[in-house]
């Protein structure tokens, strides 16, 4: 398999990543073979994959709307994929020019390529860095550099924490990064679950089994479970519910059902 130039030279381009698959489901260009014949694969059991992907976006751009509206204009996006059009800097700093956003993940093509992306932009910038490190992320000097943790920031985690194992406690994780934040910082974040899906869970269970089987576990939660991440937040309306029912655009009846995967939430910390 030849590699391409923007690809850098210590990736595996044999091993499927998740921020890749889901750039390929998004419609990117930024993916290899491998990546798009896991994304075939899992779209053989759940052909609405795309929707659901394009339904956690829109939720993304409606939070980060949110949050400036709410006089916060410093993001913290962990688990930020490879950037793609209308990403979380081009709408914040749309609705506040001195909007500051620190792009994080653990993929190397999309740490390169966001930095590629973010070129001549200072305020953003992209960080390598893993959720289930926040120590490292709270420390590195990149994101200190840009954000004052002193001041309101709005964390996202958005399509991230489902890939995170029980093992590795990720209720942890969240909860040290909550208290990293300033009073008046929010979270948003969504998740995978179950709940809500237009197929049979067992159905749903065989794209876990793809996940599995590139070494990325797909971790369903089920609603309350994930309503533990917001532990320490005072939720904000209309609380914990799937992707199009947050504060829509749009008529939510309009969605694909398949939208409906999962649930998002945001929560301000008091």
């Amino acid at each position: 398999m030849e590699r391409p130039a923007w690809a850098p030279l210590g990736i595996d381009i044999t091993m499927p990543s998740v921020s890749r698959i889901y750039d390929y489901y998004l419609g990117g260009s930024h993916n290899f073979e491998v990546d798009r014949d896991a994304a075939r694969r899992a779209m053989e059991f759940m052909p609405g994959l795309p929707k659901i992907m394009q339904a956690n976006r829109a939720f993304m751009r409606r939070a980060v709307r949110f949050a400036v509206d709410e006089g916060i204009t410093q993001f913290l996006d962990i688990g930020s994929g490879i950037p793609t059009f209308g990403n979380v800097h081009e709408i914040a700093q749309q609705a506040h020019p001195d909007a500051r956003v620190a792009y994080v993940d653990h993929d190397a093509v999309a740490v390169a390529h966001g930095r590629a992306v973010l070129e001549g932009d200072e305020k953003a910038v992209a960080v390598a860095g893993d959720l289930r490190k926040p120590r490292d992320i709270l420390g590195s000097s990149e994101v200190n550099g840009l954000l004052d943790l002193d001041r309101p920031v709005a964390l996202l985690l958005v399509a991230v924490l489902h890939f995170v194992e029980d093992a590795y406690d990720p209720y942890t994780a969240v909860a040290e990064l909550r208290d990293a934040l300033a009073p008046g910082s929010v979270i948003a974040l969504t998740h995978a679950s179950y709940e809500g899906m237009p197929i049979p869970a067992e159905q749903a269970g065989q794209v876990v089994g793809v996940y599995k089987d590139i070494r990325n576990p797909l971790i369903m939660r089920s609603r309350d479970e994930i309503a533990r991440f917001f532990e320490g937040y005072d939720m904000v309306e209309p609380g914990l519910v799937p992707m199009p029912r947050w504060r829509p655009d749009t008529a939510p009846e309009e969605e694909d059902p398949y939208a409906f995967s999962g649930f998002a939430g945001v929560g301000r910390r008091a």
